[in-house]
C-alpha cells in the first residue's frame, strides 16, 4: 500500500512539508505532523479522507524540529487521546518546549510566529518513548541531523525517514543535506546513511517532500552532496559562497528548497561543526 502524503501548504506553497497517513493496527496514525501554522490545511487533509483528527490514534514524530513536530502539542490539547511517539532524547522537550522555543526563536527572530506559530507543551501522559518497534514498524537512531532523529520501516519497505535521507522536492532529482544549527554531525550522518542502506528500503517517505522510488542512488546522492558541501565549508568558504554554489546546483528548483531548508541555515549548521571540530582539537 502506498504511503499517503498529505501537503500541508506551508505559508501556501505546495510541496515543502508534507506527513504521511498510516494505517496501524491500532488505526489511522500520522508520520510527523508540521508546525501549528498548519493544523487548519491538516485537518482539512483529513476530512478529504472522511477522517477528523479525533480519529487519528497516534502521532510517530522523527524529531522534535517545529516543521515536523511543532504542531504536537496544539493537536493533544484539541484531541487528548492522541498518543505521541518520540525518541526519549526528544520526549523531554515535547513536554517542556520552552528551551527549544527559546533556541527557535533566536535562529528565525521576528519570523518565528509567520513560520511556526504555537508551541504547546505536550502532557507526559501523552508521551511514549520509542523503542525498537512502534505500532507493527521498525524503529531506529538516524543522528546526523540532529541527536535525537529516529526513524520508521514498514513490513512493505517503506522507510519513514524524516530528514534523515535529506531534503528532495519530487520530481526534482536533487537531494539536498539539511544540517541546520546545532547539532549536525557528518560522522554520526554517515553512519545512519550505512544503516539505511543496510535495512534495503523499497522506497523513501520524505517530509521535504514525496516518496523517492529510488533509494539507493537517493542516498548516494546524498552522502555524495553531505561531504562535498562538508569539505566546501571547511576550506573556508563564505555564507555567500556557499549560497552561490547551492543556488547555482538548485537552479529554477531553489524556491521549495530555500522554504523548506534556507541556505543560511545550513551553512550556519556546517560553520558550527568545523567550528567545534577545531576547538576540540
Amino acid at each position: 500500500m502506498a504511503p499517503e502524503l498529505l501537503d500541508l501548504l506551508h505559508l501556501g506553497r505546495e510541496r515543502v512539508i508534507g506527513v504521511y497517513l498510516l494505517e496501524t493496527p491500532e488505526g489511522p496514525a500520522l508520520f510527523d505532523c508540521g508546525p501549528s501554522t498548519c493544523v487548519g490545511v491538516l485537518r482539512e487533509r483529513l476530512e478529504e479522507r472522511s477522517l477528523e483528527l479525533q480519529d487519528v490514534r497516534h502521532l510517530l514524530l522523527s524529531h522534535i524540529h517545529l516543521d515536523h513536530a511543532g504542531a504536537a502539542g496544539v493537536l493533544v490539547r484539541e484531541h487528548p487521546e492522541l498518543q505521541v511517539h518520540v525518541s526519549p532524547v526528544g520526549a523531554p522537550h515535547l513536554v517542556d518546549p520552552s528551551r527549544l522555543e527559546q533556541s527557535a526563536r533566536r535562529l528565525y527572530g521576528e519570523e518565528f510566529d509567520a513560520l511556526w506559530g504555537e508551541l504547546a507543551p505536550v502532557p507526559e501522559t501523552n508521551v511514549r518513548e520509542t523503542d525498537d518497534r512502534v505500532l507493527g514498524l521498525d524503529c531506529f537512531p538516524s543522528p546526523g541531523h540532529a541527536s535525537h532523529h529516529i526513524s520508521y520501516l514498514d513490513s512493505q519497505g517503506t522507510l519513514y525517514a524524516g530528514d534523515a535521507a535529506g531534503v528532495r522536492i519530487q520530481p526534482s532529482p536533487f537531494v539536498l543535506p539539511p544540517t541546520p544549527p546545532p547539532e549536525f554531525d557528518l560522522a554520526a550522518w554517515e553512519s545512519t546513511l550505512d544503516e539505511l542502506e543496510r535495512r534495503d528500503p523499497q522506497r523513501l517517505a520524505l517530509i521535504h517532500f514525496g516518496v523517492a522510488e529510488n533509494p539507493q542512488e537517493h542516498l548516494a546522492e546524498l552522502r555524495r552532496r553531505l561531504r562535498t558541501w562538508t569539505a566546501l565549508v571547511g576550506d573556508g568558504a563564505s555564507e555567500e559562497e556557499f549560497g552561490a554554489t547551492a543556488a547555482e546546483e538548485l537552479g529554477d528548483d531553489a524556491p521549495p528548497y530555500e522554504q523548506a531548508m534556507p541556505l543560511w541555515q545550513s551553512y550556519a549548521g556546517l560553520r558550527r561543526y568545523w567550528d567545534k571540530r577545531r576547538e576540540a582539537a
